[in-house]
């Protein structure tokens, strides 16, 4: 099929195949954790990745799309559960049907080269949907695909790798785990370097469960929800010299705060100013804390790639999150990241199961970020190099993603897409030039290109 997107721009997909696992595999039913399986990860995430023609000696000359597929298969054999089906049992614990039906295939051919795609492979991209077509019927949670992938060939000879992959199965250390299992079988490799882990009942509730921390994440706010028409999505980047000036605002005990603190602070209060939300009411923001490793008493094995983060969140009312310094919104920041820890990740399996997994977080006011800046998207090399820019295609509601990125002059700094209805994207677009314009912070950010679209 041939898709036109442009007068000379287009991309002709072939149809849609099923992967499955290059060996049989275990026939079993595994249960989610009960992090996993909440209401609030009950969706799929698209992740793109852009690579020049830039091949090893081993890969001279071959063809990306049958590395891959190939490798893919040769991973699944390994990460049987990501070729299986979920469903639902008692209090809607979601578990996966481990019955090698595969994960969703397509290769592209496309008539352009990367440079040709100039700013447009920063999200949000307006071609998505041409490099990850959205396959009719894929898009449920439940007996569904749990991975699609689409790898589109362009005519300098390199590539655009695209998946979108089911949450409820892993977060994007997982995924990258699971990428770089494909990395090593492209490369000829017989095992993984880095042998998947399940153990999902690590994450479960206690029994029996009990709450007991306050869980602000998931409080329901009675305000409008933000609508869901005529939204705009925008992408920011923000050099390391700019949030460096921003630093220099703050007072003396926050100069040590980091980079994400900081921009997440930022970002929160612009955001919650261009929403024009009621001096009385209540604005969030969300951190997403990823707690494997030794910070957190969890035990979580290497290779684990199910959800190992929770989120945590502080409040306050829009007057005051919007009348005081930056430095009043990256104390709250700073507290909603302190306040994590075993206890609280515990708490939030707990409140899952009690409330039967139908709790998630609200919209208006609310603002989700996770960093992605070093999960390792942009080490994923099937031999053709690491990708000019790999990361999320994008916002996905009220949920914004930090990613490396360099601007074209070479300069460094981190990639925020943001999704907002227009009206408030205006509003913020403003509120920004309004501290760019102040002298130190001129520098702060460059604004891409906006993509209106009608429904989220």
């Amino acid at each position: 099929m041939v898709f036109t997107f442009s007068q000379v721009l287009s991309v002709t997909r072939q149809a849609p195949e099923l992967i499955v696992p290059a060996r049989p595999t275990p026939r079993e039913v595994k249960q989610l954790s009960d992090i996993d399986d909440q209401e609030s990860l009950r969706f799929h995430v698209p992740v793109i990745f852009f690579y020049k023609n830039d091949p090893s000696s081993s890969m001279e000359g071959r063809d990306p799309v049958k590395v891959i597929r190939e490798a893919i298969s040769k991973a699944l054999v390994f990460y049987y559960p990501l070729a299986g089906r979920l469903k639902e049992g008692y209090n809607r614990k979601l578990m996966v049907e481990c019955n090698a039906e595969g994960v969703l295939f397509i290769e592209a051919d496309a008539n352009f080269t990367l440079e040709q795609l100039g700013d447009d492979i920063q999200p949000p991209s307006p071609y998505l949907n041409e490099l990850i077509y959205d396959v009719p019927g894929s898009e449920g949670i439940l007996g569904c695909p749990l991975l699609l992938i689409q790898v589109t060939r362009l005519t300098c000879g390199g590539f655009i790798f695209a998946i979108r992959f089911n949450h409820t199965m892993c977060d994007a250390f997982g995924l990258v785990q699971f990428l770089k299992a494909i990395e090593d079988m492209a490369r000829g490799e017989r095992l993984p370097t880095l042998f998947p882990i399940w153990q999902r009942q690590i994450l479960n509730a206690r029994n029996p469960p009990q709450v007991t921390c306050i869980h602000h994440e998931y409080d329901e706010i009675n305000t409008n929800e933000v609508p869901s028409d005529n939204m705009a999505h925008k992408s920011f980047f923000f050099s390391l010299k700019g949030i460096k000036a921003l630093r220099n605002q703050l007072p003396f005990h926050l100069k040590d705060c980091s980079a994400f603190e900081l921009l997440l602070a930022f970002l929160w209060k612009c955001r919650t100013i261009a929403l024009k939300l009621q001096p009385e009411e209540i604005s969030k923001v969300c951190c997403i804390v990823n707690v494997r490793g030794k910070s957190y008493e969890m035990d979580i094995p290497p290779g684990y790639y199910g959800n190992a983060f929770t989120f945590s969140a502080v409040c306050s009312n829009a007057e005051q999150l919007c009348k005081n310094p930056i430095g009043y919104a990256v104390e709250l920041v700073k507290k909603a990241k302190a306040q994590m820890n075993e206890e609280y990740i515990r708490s939030a399996a707990d409140l899952m199961v009690i409330k039967g997994r139908r709790i998630k977080f609200s919209t208006r006011g609310n603002f989700i970020v996770s960093d992605l800046r070093n999960v390792g998207l942009g080490d994923v090399d099937f031999g053709w190099g690491k990708p000019i820019y790999a990361g999320t295609a994008g916002a996905v509601a009220v949920i914004s993603f930090f990613t490396k990125y360099q601007n074209k002059n070479g300069e460094p700094g981190i990639l925020v897409p943001i999704c907002l209805p227009q009206s408030a994207m205006e509003r913020l677009q403003e509120e920004l030039k309004g501290f760019m314009i102040q002298g130190p912070v001129k520098d702060l950010c460059n604004i891409n290109q906006t993509q209106i679209f009608s429904k989220l």
